[in-house]
């Protein structure tokens, strides 16, 4: 992929010729049956298919799949050709069999998907699995149709490999500003009266609003034709697994899954096809040495979309108030 040359505001990540034999040196390839230790924090540069033979049995508490959608599509140096539903829902069987082997009895599994292929991603996670729920979060980017509705909705759908299973849903609540506060006998009822603000911590459901996707002035952005936002990532991860436990990828793409698990204190391993992607997984995962930070997750809390900028600059209005006042 040649380097493009982009706006000065342009925040997407790439790739020097000088950066892709640093970061070619991370990456590994297996070649025969591996120990956790070899794939821990790694990236696997290969074929889903071959590669996941050669994975440990066991060692996955949280499994996030992204694989490509039932549409046409190019990722860089490969294509993806749609087909009958009815044969990609045989594809799907064949790559998601295979990675049971490799999961905890306890683990939980999110298969990301649009809404024509949802019904083939749910089909073959039935028979396999515990199907727990269907997640739909708004995906606000995308162009008008003058023949049809806009789509901008995805699914995200959830189950478990038993009915035993970590799920912890005060780690992923959601930040909210009231506006009709209701109060009992002067008191606020289930919400927070701030000097910035009125806000309730809301309970998550499997609808999302407060989705940002990356976009180029985002610095988590990619030129990935389907890349995931940290932010989504994220509340799989707080909900469905702890500190320490291992996340897994098999269609990592550039790298999002196991960025947000090294910023949470996740160990994690991901498979990708592509070079180039497995590069940019690469660089992102260096630089959360130096930047931890998830967008709208901000503090151990959740905002809704485009909120918590408004509410740190309504604070610094205040300050700024209070300062002058002070004078």
């Amino acid at each position: 992929m040649a380097q493009k040359t982009r706006a000065g505001r342009n925040r997407t990540i790439d790739l020097s010729p000088d950066e892709k034999p640093l970061y070619r040196k991370h990456i590994i390839q297996l070649t025969e049956p591996v120990e956790i230790g070899k794939i821990t924090n790694k990236t696997i540069c290969q074929d889903v298919s071959t590669a996941i033979e050669l994975l440990p049995a066991s060692f996955v508490d949280l499994m996030i799949i992204d694989p490509p959608y039932n549409l046409q599509k190019t990722y860089n140096s490969n294509t993806f050709k749609k087909m009958d539903l009815k044969d990609y829902a045989s594809w799907v069987d064949g790559w998601l069999s295979k990675m049971i082997r490799v999961l905890k009895p306890d683990a939980s599994i999110y298969v990301c998907c649009d809404w024509q292929s949802s019904s083939a991603i749910y089909e073959v996670l039935n028979k396999y699995f515990y199907v727990r729920n269907r997640i739909t979060w708004e995906r606000e980017k995308g162009r008008g149709s003058k023949t049809n509705w806009k789509n901008c909705s995805e699914d995200i759908w959830y189950a478990t490999n038993s009915k035993n299973c970590k799920f912890y849903p005060e780690r992923v609540m959601i930040k909210r500003k009231v506006i009709a506060p209701y109060k009992v006998d002067g008191v606020p009822k289930d919400w927070q009266e701030t000097k910035n603000g009125n806000f309730r911590m809301t309970h998550p459901s499997n609808l999302w609003t407060d989705i940002s996707v990356p976009f180029w002035s985002m610095p988590e952005n990619t030129d990935h034709p389907a890349q995931k936002p940290e932010k989504l990532i994220a509340k799989l991860i707080l909900a469905s697994s702890d500190e320490g436990d291992f996340v897994f990828d098999p269609f990592l793409g550039s790298g999002t899954t196991s960025v947000v698990a090294k910023k949470l204190k996740r160990k994690y391993a991901g498979i990708e096809i592509d070079e180039h992607y497995s590069l940019l997984a690469e660089k992102r995962l260096k630089a959360v040495g130096h930047d931890k930070a998830i967008q709208g997750y901000h503090d151990g809390v959740f905002w809704e979309r485009n909120s918590l900028n408004a509410q740190k600059q309504s604070a610094k209005k205040l300050k700024s108030a209070t300062q002058k006042a002070t004078l």
